[in-house]
């Protein structure tokens, strides 16, 4: 974790231009699709089948690679919880980072991820930033993207909670993400305790468009 602070913090001081490389592109295309954590929910019912959906969008942006994020529980895959952009760009030569935006009426949204052009009527101008909650991305030796949220950073409310960290691993299969919200003495107030949610890339037959 340190590690991962002193290369933020490089970053931050230090950035690097936006251009593309076959490294964010391989990170773009481990976590462009849909995923699921139903196998992680039939060996363990503490976790829950929760559907995961993220699209590429803006692809013509030249600062990075922009994603829409939607995240449902199974049973109503059509009333997201979570409506997210993120924003991917390298800003270290071993770092990347992954930022975290919000925009206005989401549920309004919801589906998009099927769309050809999804939040083509959005651009970046429309979002908001959620300050501290930047997700920092290191390649790790056998491949996968791991990384997380830096300390208290993430302010949140949510359950009683003050802020809140991330945590994740992205490989060619899918993801592991952990988000849990603690409160000011660092007790967890929320999200999974025994570890995080193993989201399997999911046929490809679930990503076909509306019509």
């Amino acid at each position: 974790m340190r590690s991962l602070v002193a290369l933020a913090l490089a970053a931050l001081m230090s950035p690097v231009a936006g251009a593309a490389d076959s490294e964010l592109q391989q990170l773009t295309q481990w976590m462009t699709g849909t995923f699921s954590s139903e196998a992680q929910s039939l060996e363990d019912p503490a976790f829950r089948h929760i559907v995961l959906h993220m699209a590429r969008i803006w692809p013509d942006s030249t600062d990075g690679v922009w994603l829409y994020v939607e995240q449902a529980a199974a049973e109503a895959a059509d009333k997201p919880y979570r409506q997210r952009v993120y924003h991917l760009r390298r800003v270290g030569e071993d770092l990347f980072a992954s930022s975290v935006f919000t925009f206005d009426e989401p549920l309004a949204k919801a589906g998009a991820w099927r769309q050809e052009s999804p939040l083509s009527d959005l651009s970046p101008a429309d979002l908001t930033q959620r300050d501290g909650c930047t997700i920092y991305l290191v390649r790790r030796a056998d491949g996968a993207f791991a990384g997380s949220t830096l300390g208290r950073l993430c302010t949140s409310n949510l359950g009683g909670a003050t802020w809140a960290s991330s945590e994740v691993v992205i490989t060619a299969d899918g993801m592991v993400s952990w988000d849990r919200g603690w409160d000011d003495a660092g007790a967890q107030v929320w999200g999974a305790e025994k570890a995080g949610y193993r989201f399997d890339r999911a046929a490809i037959a679930a990503e076909q468009p509306a019509p």
